[in-house]
């Protein structure tokens, strides 16, 4: 199941998105327009800035803006950047790999065969798909 903190950030940088000329946004104007807590937010777009999806201006006229466009954000990135690992369980994971300790032989366990497929279908969604893809 999608993370609330996934689906805010999602929704958070669609609305980024949106922006004419990449204007920083508050993140109470944010908060407000998504009805997300804004302290929740807050540290999901704290999260997206320190990933290198957002930049961020203090002062009159601050707050956050996206620092790609629309197009060059994979959501392969947002997920693991947001969710963490996308595979299901440790030991299909390309980026998170670790063995399972009661798995004796992957090669022969079912559940891997299986993850390895949600796994693969769940990239290929990601892979085709950017920011741009949800405006």
């Amino acid at each position: 199941m999608l993370s609330k903190k996934t689906k805010y950030g999602l929704k958070a940088l669609t609305y980024l998105a949106k922006v004419e000329g990449r204007q920083p946004v508050q993140i109470a104007e944010i908060a407000k327009c998504e009805n997300i807590s804004q302290k929740f937010l807050e540290s999901i777009l704290l999260t997206l800035r320190r990933n290198g999806l957002l930049g961020s201006k203090k002062g009159k006229g601050g707050g956050y803006y996206l620092i790609k466009e629309p197009h060059e954000v994979q959501m392969t990135t947002v997920m693991r950047v947001l969710e963490g690992p996308i595979a299901m369980v440790p030991c299909v994971s390309l980026n998170f790999y670790e063995k399972c300790e009661d798995c004796p032989d992957e090669g022969e366990c079912s559940v891997h065969k299986l993850m390895l497929q949600v796994r693969d279908s769940a990239l290929d969604v990601y892979r085709n798909n950017t920011l741009a893809d949800l405006l």
